[in-house]
């Protein structure tokens, strides 16, 4: 029953976001701050979620083959490769250093 009460909650808590965020006055979204902060935003909460999720290991700070994908997802990106071959280039060398016991 703690499932469906959990469960219940978070459908509201969404549901009171949404509301609030439809509440909030047209004057207030147009005022250049709040427009750079809704353009930056998502780019950091993103950025923030691939450092968790490459470089933690439940409380402890890692570096394994993840953190070599990342890296290698950067350097395609610098390189300005297709976003695809950004993925790829990612999974494979993950994989690789995976295989070869990192």
């Amino acid at each position: 029953m703690n499932t469906w009460i959990a469960i219940a909650a978070t459908a509201l808590g969404c549901y009171a976001v949404k509301l609030a965020g439809l509440l909030v006055p047209a004057g207030a979204l147009e005022r250049p701050l709040v427009k750079r902060l809704a353009a930056l935003l998502p780019v950091a909460l993103l950025a923030a979620l691939t450092a968790q999720q490459t470089f933690a290991e439940g409380h402890a700070l890692v570096l394994d083959a993840r953190a070599a994908g990342l890296g290698a997802a950067a350097v395609a990106l610098v390189l300005r490769a297709p976003f695809l071959l950004v993925v790829a280039a990612a999974v494979l060398v993950t994989a690789g250093v995976r295989a070869l016991g990192g």
